[in-house]
Order: C-alpha cells, then sequence, then structure tokens
C-alpha cells in the first residue's frame, strides 16, 4: 500500500513540473496580452504589468500612460485595432534560450481628422522578475504613431465646417451665415457715463443690468479690452446706430448664425447654442465637442445632424528640427442646405397681423399639401439670443418661448365640416335632410341641466348648408348621435385622430377624447361641434379642411421643398359631397347671414368656418374663449390659413380671428 502511494506520488509530481514547462508563456502570448490591453486603452496596466525595465526607466507612467491618454482624448481617438503576425511553429524560435522577441504589429484607429495606420516591429525582451522569468515589452513613443519620436510634439489644427443654411420656397434665408455686428464695451471710453451706458444696453440689448456688470468684472478685463455683450440683426441700421452713439460702445464682426424673420420665424427655424454637458453626453458618437454650436429647436434641431456638416482636423508631429510630419488630415465638409416649402412673407405677414396675441397658425397649398407658414405668437428674436436673455424670456407672463403650433386646442365650431364629412359618409345625413330645431337651447331627456345651445335661431328647419352658414351647434350635436359613438370614433379615425402625422416636425396627435372613445352622449354631442375633450394641433385642423377641395382625399403636409403631393387619407367623403360642403364654407363668408361675413373682401373670394371654443369648468359659469378661422382662397385654392387666438372673450370671440385673417388675405392680395 505505500509503494503505491509513493509510485503515485512521484507520477504526480512529474506531471506537475510537465505542466509547468508546457505551460511557459511565450513572447507572442504576452503580446496578445498586451495588444488586448491597447485595443481596451488600458494603458496603466500596460505600463505596470507589461513594460520592460528598460523603458520604464526611460519613461515615467506619466510619459507613456498619461501621454496616451491625454492625446488619445484630445485626438478623439476610438475604434483601436491592433494586430501582430505570430510566427508558424516552424518558424518559433527557443523561447527559453533566446532574450528578445520581434513581432511585425499592424495599428490601426479612428481619430478627428480621419483614420489613422501604421506597421511597426514591436520588441519583448525576458526579464526576471520576484524570482520569475516572463517576457515584457520595449515601448519608446514611436508605438503612440510611429513618427514621434523623444522631444517631438503633436499638434491639433481644426478647421470650422460652414453649417449648412435654411431657405423657404422662393430662396429666401431662414437660417445664413452671415457677418454680424457683435456690440460690446471698452470700460476706459465709458468712463463718467457707466450709469447711462449700461442702463441703455440693458434696455435695448434686453440684458439684465447684473448682466453687464459681471461681464464688465471678469478676470480677463483690462480698460481698453473690448468686453463682448452680444450680437444683433445686421439689418437693422437704427438699432446699430442708436448703440454705436452710447459712450464706450464699440462693435466687432462676427461671423455667426442671422435668422432674417426675426420673431416671425423663431419658434418654426429655431436657433443654435453653445452645446451643453448633457448635449454632448446624448451626442458621444456624433462628435462634437465641448466649444461646438448645436441646433436647440425648430428646424435646426430637426436637421442638425445634416445642416452640422463635418470639421476639418490635421494631426501632425512637429519634429524637434522644426519639420512637420502629417499624421492625419480630413477636409472641412460644409453642412447641406436644407430647402422648405415655408413662404417668409407669409409666414411674416400672419405673425405681424397676430400683433402679439397669444395664439398660432398654420398656412398651406390645400392642392399639394405644403406648409407656408407655421406661426406661433407671441415669441422672441433667435439673433445674438444669449444665456441672461433667455432667462429673461422664461420670465415673461406672455409665455413666448412657448411654442403654441405644437400644442392642442379644442377645434370649437371649425371642426363641424369634418363631423358633416363623417355624417355625409356614414349617411347619417344627407344634405337636403332639414332638422326642425325650435329656440336656441336643446336637451334629450335624461341629461338634467345640460343643454345644447346655439347663436341663432333662423326661424326655419335647417338643413347642412344652413347650419354651416349658421353655424348650429344644435344641428351638429343632432348629427353626431345620429352618427352614433362607433361610427364617429372610426370617422374621427379616418381624419388622422389618435395617430402620428406623418410630418417631420414634432406635431402630436390629435386625441377624441382622454379615453380615447365617445361612450358617453352629452360629450359624442359636444364632439360634434368641436368641444367635448377634442383636442388638435393647428397643422392637423387646417388639413382636415383639404378633402373639401381633393375630391374627398385629405393630402399629406409636407414641409420639405419639391416633393410631389401625397395623399395621406383616401376618400373620406365623396366628390359630390366635398363639393356640396366647398359651396357651403364660401356662403359662411358671401352671405350676410354667415358667421364669416366680415371677410367677403373683394381681393379673394373667401371660404371657410368660424370657431370659438368655450373652456370652462361647467355650462353655467363664464369661462375663458378661444377664437378661431379656418379660411382658404375658393377661386385660386393655393393658400389655407388656420388661426387661433386666446382669450378672446371679450373680443367678440371669433370675430378678432377673422379680422386678423382677413388682413392676412388683403396683405398678401395686394
Amino acid at each position: 500500500m505505500k509503494r503505491k502511494w509513493i509510485l503515485f506520488s512521484a507520477i504526480l509530481l512529474l506531471s506537475f513540473l510537465g505542466a509547468c514547462k508546457g505551460d511557459q508563456v511565450t513572447p507572442d502570448e504576452r503580446l496578445s496580452e498586451y495588444i488586448s490591453l491597447w485595443n481596451e486603452q488600458n494603458f496603466d496596466q500596460m505600463y505596470e504589468d507589461y513594460l520592460s525595465a528598460t523603458a520604464k526607466e526611460n519613461y515615467a507612467k506619466e510619459d507613456m500612460a498619461g501621454r496616451y491618454k491625454d492625446l488619445y482624448s484630445d485626438l478623439e481617438i476610438n475604434d483601436i485595432k491592433v494586430s501582430f503576425e505570430k510566427p508558424s511553429d516552424d518558424e518559433q524560435p527557443d523561447y527559453e534560450k533566446v532574450k528578445e522577441a520581434s513581432f511585425p504589429i499592424h495599428v490601426e484607429m479612428k481619430s478627428i481628422a480621419g483614420p489613422v495606420s501604421f506597421d511597426h516591429e514591436m520588441t519583448l525582451v525576458k526579464e526576471t522578475r520576484n524570482e520569475e522569468e516572463n517576457w515584457y515589452v520595449n515601448w519608446d513613443t514611436t508605438y503612440i504613431f510611429k513618427q514621434l519620436e523623444d522631444g517631438d510634439e503633436v499638434g491639433l489644427d481644426t478647421t470650422a465646417a460652414p453649417r449648412g443654411q435654411i431657405f423657404d420656397r422662393n430662396g429666401n434665408g431662414l437660417a445664413i451665415n452671415d457677418t454680424l455686428p457683435l456690440m460690446g464695451i471698452k470700460p476706459s471710453a465709458m468712463e463718467g457715463h457707466e450709469q447711462e451706458t449700461i442702463k441703455a444696453l440693458s434696455e435695448q440689448l434686453h440684458l439684465d443690468v447684473e448682466y453687464i456688470k459681471q461681464q464688465l468684472n471678469q478676470d480677463w478685463v483690462q480698460p481698453d479690452l473690448f468686453v463682448p455683450l452680444r450680437t444683433i440683426n445686421p439689418n437693422d441700421q437704427e438699432l446699430f446706430d442708436e448703440l454705436m452713439a452710447l459712450p464706450g460702445v464699440f462693435y466687432q464682426d462676427q461671423v455667426g448664425r442671422y435668422y432674417p424673420l426675426g420673431e416671425a420665424g423663431a419658434h418654426l427655424v429655431g436657433y443654435t447654442g453653445d452645446i451643453t454637458a448633457e448635449e454632448l453626453e446624448e451626442h458621444e458618437d456624433g462628435g462634437y465637442s465641448a466649444q461646438d454650436k448645436i441646433g436647440k429647436r425648430g428646424l435646426e434641431l430637426l436637421y442638425e445632424e445634416e445642416l452640422r456638416g463635418e470639421p476639418g482636423a490635421d494631426i501632425s508631429i512637429k519634429k524637434a528640427n522644426g519639420q512637420k510630419v502629417t499624421v492625419a488630415s480630413k477636409k472641412a465638409k460644409a453642412g447641406q442646405d436644407i430647402h422648405v416649402t415655408i413662404d417668409s412673407k407669409v409666414q411674416k405677414t400672419i405673425y405681424e397681423k397676430m400683433n402679439q396675441r397669444q395664439g398660432s397658425a398654420a398656412a398651406i397649398h390645400p392642392k399639394t399639401g405644403e406648409t407656408l407658414a407655421l406661426v406661433s405668437s407671441p415669441s422672441f428674436d433667435p439673433n445674438g439670443l444669449t444665456s441672461n436673455a433667455y432667462a429673461k424670456l422664461l420670465e415673461d407672463k406672455t409665455k413666448p418661448l412657448l411654442n403654441r403650433f405644437t400644442s392642442l386646442y379644442a377645434p370649437g365650431s371649425t371642426f363641424k365640416p369634418v363631423t358633416a364629412m363623417i355624417g355625409l359618409s356614414s349617411e347619417a345625413i344627407t344634405p337636403e335632410q332639414t332638422r326642425n330645431i325650435q329656440g336656441e337651447t336643446w336637451k334629450k331627456d335624461g341629461w338634467g341641466n345640460y343643454a345644447v345651445r346655439r347663436v341663432t335661431d333662423p326661424g326655419h328647419p335647417v338643413n347642412l348648408e344652413d347650419a354651416l352658414v349658421y353655424s348650429d351647434n344644435i344641428y351638429f350635436a343632432q348629427t353626431a348621435l345620429d352618427i352614433g359613438a362607433d361610427n364617429m370614433v372610426s370617422g374621427l379615425k379616418n381624419f388622422g385622430f389618435n395617430e402620428d402625422i406623418p410630418y417631420p416636425y414634432g406635431i402630436p396627435q390629435s386625441k377624441i377624447s382622454n379615453s380615447g372613445n365617445l361612450d358617453e352622449e352629452i360629450m359624442l354631442a359636444d364632439t360634434g361641434y368641436g368641444q367635448g375633450e377634442l383636442q388638435v394641433s393647428i397643422l392637423h385642423l387646417t388639413a382636415m379642411f383639404t378633402p373639401v377641395l381633393n375630391e374627398g382625399n385629405l393630402i399629406k403636409p409636407q414641409l420639405l421643398a419639391e416633393q410631389e403631393p401625397k395623399v395621406w387619407k383616401e376618400n373620406l367623403v365623396s366628390a359630390e359631397h366635398a363639393d356640396y360642403i366647398h359651396q357651403a364654407l364660401r356662403k359662411v363668408v358671401s352671405s350676410t347671414n354667415g358667421t364669416a361675413r366680415e371677410a367677403n373682401i373683394q381681393q379673394v373670394p373667401l371660404a371657410g368656418k368660424t370657431g370659438t371654443a368655450e373652456l370652462k369648468a361647467s355650462q353655467d359659469k363664464e369661462g375663458k374663449e378661444n377664437g378661431l378661422f379656418v379660411a382658404y382662397d375658393s377661386e385660386n385654392q393655393d393658400l389655407m390659413i388656420s388661426m387661433l387666438l386666446k382669450n378672446v372673450q371679450d373680443d367678440g370671440g371669433s370675430a378678432l380671428a377673422v379680422e386678423r385673417v382677413k388682413e392676412v388675405f388683403e396683405e398678401l392680395y395686394k
């Protein structure tokens, strides 16, 4: 028994010794481990565990690991792929006898200046540490870049890429690159007039007095140095002259982004600004740096990827003798220009006629779906917008930063043509059918104190045309009930409710109700004339009028220029019935009884529909009202405008919207 144990122990010992000899690390295995760490950018471990004694003597950890980290970060090095050629079994030397081994390596990486690659030879040496023999890399600076020798410096030159510009349908600039006057102060030239100048600059540049003082009190400021404050509209000569007349005010030319429409296009076009830490993190793979600008909202944000372009960069090595060696170079690539269907004149005219009233508007070509204007009022000037000016806008009670054309609203009576189309297509009504409604209120049994109210009792039974001309709430409430909840929901979905509008700009879905159904009878009735819990965007509301001019087809809204017109929803109503509603909408304006008769102008035969949306908790309480008007050129059929104005309860309801839209058409059709 004892002999067996000794024999077994001897066999085990021989096996262990054989395993130690067979498991001895070879230089190619060590190099493979080192390269894995390199690909992972684990430079600290590369230095600590794999560099030879000679390499460590020549280079401190900071000179190797630290330099790798700094250069790879500054040069935006990523996607590193290092490989080497392992010798075949026949070519492998006896590593127990040799003290040094070299291997060809190939290095590839991506950088801010494009791809970098080089071939090199890496040498490993055998050393004994802590009584263990192993292989270590004889590292030097040429393994960072092959041309980089001791004493050389790595340089990076970047070239900004011109940002793509945004143009309207006629080639007019909406966001362009221009030379802008950057207004500022030379403290020494302001001496004795400090209070006067700072106060005037605060008012004219919309900057806080404290903000201006903070800029003047920065550590670098000297009496004769120019302290920049804000760029201004290069075409506002009057403002420029007023500012330059102030003691101590000077300007410098600066190339930057200019928005010709100013306030009129701010929410649509957007603006660019300094990239934030959060945006850098969000776009970590996009090649942005902390010095970059980025689209903040509107078209500038929507088409950021196309507009941005690619900056140029040049990585070079400056040799000790002054020679410059290029490592990688990439030319700047200008951003792509964007052409949209917007008409600057229509956009500006609508904004000006809204006269700072809170509200939104949309204009489209009803035959093609091209968006001619998207307006939110009031607004702000995006030119030279500073963080201080932005903070003041946040405090403004009129909320100029709120984009109202991306908000949802009750459409009121402007929705009645949609109910009419659903009623006709579902055969719940016919054009000739009349309703003998008497009085100004109506309710069903079981509704308690709730009743539907209409503005006018014409004194005779009303058909569909009458109901549109007089804007009869009771007619459309009864029509919705005749259509029925299921058919009404189905009909609204056919018009694009509860689904995303196929449109590049972020327009929210229009909602049928909070629950998505119309199971409650009163809500169904109210929905028929645009109340209840119905919510629509101003653009979607405009698009919902297009079937009356397109044989029953709802045209897809377009934003990018030179796109073919497309139908979004087909056959929502017959061509015959579509034309019937079109003729009735003309009478809404042309008839002496029409609710939009004030818009019956000589320049253009308008058709359309008014609406007053009541916003109140219960029927017996006073509330706020939004006034709406959707109008179009009934003859040329090339311009349709929808406008919503908030808080019109003291301005005659929809009458104010009718007046403003009429003024827009008068201006555009001069």
